[in-house]
């Protein structure tokens, strides 16, 4: 009996080697199953684009029809000249999200006044002034003195710099890091193309008129965006950045008791929600100079998206911003007013009506778009070595 069960013993342990063997795979499956895989990944990335391509040329107009919004721009432009640069992007930027997890807004807010002020040309970060006081460069607008994150894109062009010297360019550098914070906040991935080339000047006249500001009606900033080529349900899409980041006080004082000369709060905000936003901002000094300009950050007082939202929200780039529009809820008056317009108001509804998956959807084809508008490729403009200072052409 003691050998029929030890025989028995070693049957099984023979039939469980057996299988354990016959369940691995050789190393040359492996890697045929990792090529497939990887080629999958790359077929999928390719359509993807194409989806993208197609749609940021099919619905592209305004100042610059959609042929010549695109030409030239490639999706891994950098293969060949250097082939890490969006890693470059993507670690550093990994690297200062980790520092400061609410850069994404920053980054999209740079981007986006960029983009609106003759293209997506890194004419922002310019100083073109050649030491003449009398001429004021577009960073120097109103709307652009608190922009943040200048000092995150030189900090990633640097580590380009180091390793590809005088080939990517700060355009193509602020559209990829954009990118990047948007996936690390938890927003949708949406593919970049590049080529783009900086500009040699700057535009403080035009950033000073056409970038929508805080307090803008919705006529002003439908009228603003359709000039690039955004319609309704864009316009609305694209201000749902809006429910990431950090609002100065300053930006809705305002509203909060002396709205429009009216000497009375504005009567679109919940009353509840005023009396949150009131206790909010009520250590803060009005840190606005008589100009209307705004002081430094240091002496102003944020109020955070997540203030506004009464809604539970797992993810960090979600709906909520449209949600709370509904309920009369929106921090800034230019985000509220969405709900005074018929059409924008539908939007709105739509994008608050789901998981946040339709935002999602349409904001990564709404990003295509905007990282697209006005794009110097080709022999046009130049790289910029350091995103502040323009080349000088000898």
């Amino acid at each position: 009996m003691a050998k029929l069960m030890k025989r028995k013993t070693k049957t099984l342990i023979f039939i469980f080697i057996i299988s354990v063997i016959l369940s691995l795979k050789f190393p040359s499956e492996i890697e045929d199953e990792r090529a497939k895989r990887e080629k999958l990944e790359k077929e999928e990335m390719k359509f993807s684009v194409f989806l993208q391509r197609e749609s940021a040329m099919s619905t592209q107009v305004g100042v610059i029809s959609s042929a010549d919004e695109l030409h030239g721009l490639e999706y891994d432009f950098y293969r060949q000249n250097c082939p890490q640069a969006e890693s470059i992007v993507r670690s550093t930027m990994a690297k200062i999200y980790s520092q400061q997890n609410d850069i994404s807004f920053g980054l999209l807010r740079l981007l986006f006044h960029d983009c609106f002020i003759k293209g997506c040309d890194a004419s922002v970060f310019l100083d073109d002034s050649n030491g003449n006081k009398n001429h004021s460069v577009e960073r120097q607008a109103t709307p652009n003195k608190t922009l943040r994150g200048i000092n995150e894109i030189d900090m990633i062009k640097e580590e380009l710099e180091n390793a590809c010297p005088g080939v990517v360019s700060c355009a193509d550098t602020l559209a990829l890091a954009t990118r990047d914070a948007v996936v690390l906040a938890g927003g949708p991935f949406y593919p970049i193309f590049t080529g783009r080339r900086d500009s040699t000047q700057s535009y403080f006249d035009e950033a000073m008129d056409e970038i929508p500001k805080p307090n803008d009606n919705i006529t002003q900033t439908l009228f603003l965006f359709s000039r690039r080529g955004f319609d309704e349900r864009e316009t609305v899409n694209l201000l749902g950045a809006h429910n990431v980041g950090k609002i100065s006080c300053d930006f809705i004082r305002d509203r909060l008791t002396n709205f429009s000369g009216t000497g009375q709060p504005d009567a679109s905000v919940d009353p509840n929600f005023l009396n949150e936003l009131r206790l909010a901002c009520q250590d803060s000094s009005s840190s606005t100079d008589h100009d209307g300009t705004v002081a430094s950050m240091a002496s102003r007082a944020m109020i955070s998206q997540g203030l506004s939202s009464s809604v539970p929200s797992g993810a960090r780039f979600d709906n909520h911003y449209y949600q709370n529009l509904l309920k009369g809820r929106g921090l800034l008056f230019v985000d509220q007013q969405l709900m005074a317009d018929e059409n924008t108001a539908r939007f709105v509804a739509v994008y608050a009506s789901d998981d946040g998956t339709t935002f999602r959807r349409d904001f990564s084809r709404s990003m295509v778009k905007m990282s697209n508008l006005g794009v110097l490729t080709g022999t046009l403009g130049q790289v910029r070595n350091k995103c502040s200072f323009p080349i000088r052409q000898s």
